[in-house]
């Protein structure tokens, strides 16, 4: 995805991922754009307390031309949540790697999440 393209996307659902380990939870956020096809990522905290302090940066407005960020600790009442083994986080990273399907995500999140 060029800049420009990636200028346009406007997230229509937030997913927040955590995946369980032997030792820990590891927190990961995606954003869906539906109508563009488009996904976001962002990853690696170990602490919920740590994910909810990270800055996301999000378009909110189609045409905007700054890019603001709202705090993920705002994303988060939004979002859905999906507490993953590790099976499970694998089968989510290869859905947002492969070429955009609708299908595959609503079977997907409504397998794993309360999506509807």
């Amino acid at each position: 995805m060029n800049r420009r393209q990636h200028c346009k996307i406007v997230p229509n659902i937030w997913i927040i991922a955590a995946k369980q380990t032997d030792t820990n939870i590891y927190y990961a956020l995606y954003a869906i754009d539906w109508k563009r096809g488009a996904r976001l990522s962002w990853e690696g905290w170990k602490r919920y307390e740590d994910f909810l302090q990270f800055h996301v940066p999000v378009k909110r407005k189609m045409q905007g031309h700054h890019t603001s960020s709202q705090p993920a600790a705002k994303i988060a009442k939004k979002a859905l949540y999906l507490h993953l083994n590790k099976a499970q986080y694998e089968e989510l990273e290869q859905l947002f790697y492969q070429p955009f399907s609708k299908r595959k995500w609503r079977v997907f999140l409504e397998e794993h999440g309360s999506y509807s």
